[in-house]
């Protein structure tokens, strides 16, 4: 990968999604967090947790990660992607986890806006 950003793009990593993912060994969701966090640029990455957070509360009925990104960022604001993105990691690592989701102490469930069931 170093010698083509070298070769194809003088050294400087690009900083768009589509190039990016050209790049052998970078997919959509690590291009979208180096968006991200390196260039401050708007993207929604989409790893296991997201998706699953993503589709429990109902944000989402999308297949793969390119469906789901779609639907999240239809419906959340553009300039706090970033910070939703990592609200919803952090959520479905230690809440609403893929096994044993913490649903009996869940914020969430408790206001009603999770109606999902194990």
């Amino acid at each position: 990968m170093a010698k083509i950003v070298h070769a194809q793009h003088g050294g400087v990593i690009p900083a768009d999604l589509e190039t990016l993912t050209t790049l052998p060994g970078v997919g959509r969701k690590n291009a979208s967090v180096f968006l991200v966090e390196f260039h401050n640029m708007p993207a929604m990455p989409v790893d296991t947790h997201v998706a699953r957070f993503a589709k429990r509360l109902g944000f989402s009925k999308g297949k793969n990660v390119v469906e789901i990104e779609r639907d999240l960022c239809e419906i959340l604001p553009r300039e706090n992607w970033a910070d939703y993105h990592l609200l919803m990691v952090l959520f479905g690592r230690y809440y609403c986890k893929a096994t044993k989701p913490e649903c009996a102490t869940c914020k969430l469930k408790e206001d009603g806006l999770c109606s999902w069931t194990k």
